[in-house]
C-alpha cells in the first residue's frame, strides 16, 4: 500500500513557477514508477510526467517539455514537478500516481493515487 500526498499548488501569473511535491507513504517508494496527470475543468485526466524508480528514465508530455521537470528524492519519499513558464493552459488539478510498472504509470492506470493539488494560471 502507498499513500500519496500531493502539496505546491497555488495561483500564479503566467511567465511565473511552481513546485509540486508528492509526498509517498510505506517503505516501499523507491520501488514505484511515479508520474504527474492533470485534470483541467471539463476535460479528461491528461499524463505529465513520469519517473523510474531509480530517477535515471523520465518522460514528459509534448506539452510541458522544455518548461516542466519531475525528479524524485528517494530518501524523502517524495517526487517533484517543478513547472516553470507557466501557462494559463496549465490550469488543472495535479494528481500523483505510483505504480509498480512503467507501462502502468504512464498510461494513467496505476493504482494509486493522491487527491490533487489544484493549480491556477492567470493570464
Amino acid at each position: 500500500q502507498v499513500q500519496l500526498v500531493e502539496s505546491g499548488g497555488g495561483l500564479v501569473q503566467a511567465g511565473g513557477s511552481l513546485r509540486l511535491s508528492c509526498a509517498a507513504s510505506g517503505r516501499t517508494f523507491s520501488s514505484y514508477a511515479m508520474g504527474w496527470f492533470r485534470q483541467a475543468p471539463g476535460k479528461e485526466r491528461e499524463f505529465v510526467a513520469a519517473i523510474s524508480w531509480s530517477g535515471v528514465r523520465t518522460n514528459h508530455a509534448d506539452s510541458v517539455k522544455g518548461r516542466f521537470t519531475i525528479s524524485r528524492d528517494n530518501a524523502k519519499n517524495t517526487v517533484y514537478l517543478q513547472m516553470n513558464s507557466l501557462k494559463p493552459e496549465d490550469t488543472a488539478v495535479y494528481y500523483c500516481a505510483a505504480d509498480n510498472t512503467w507501462s502502468g504509470v504512464i498510461s494513467g492506470t496505476s493504482d494509486y493515487w493522491g487527491q490533487g493539488t489544484r493549480v491556477t494560471v492567470s493570464s
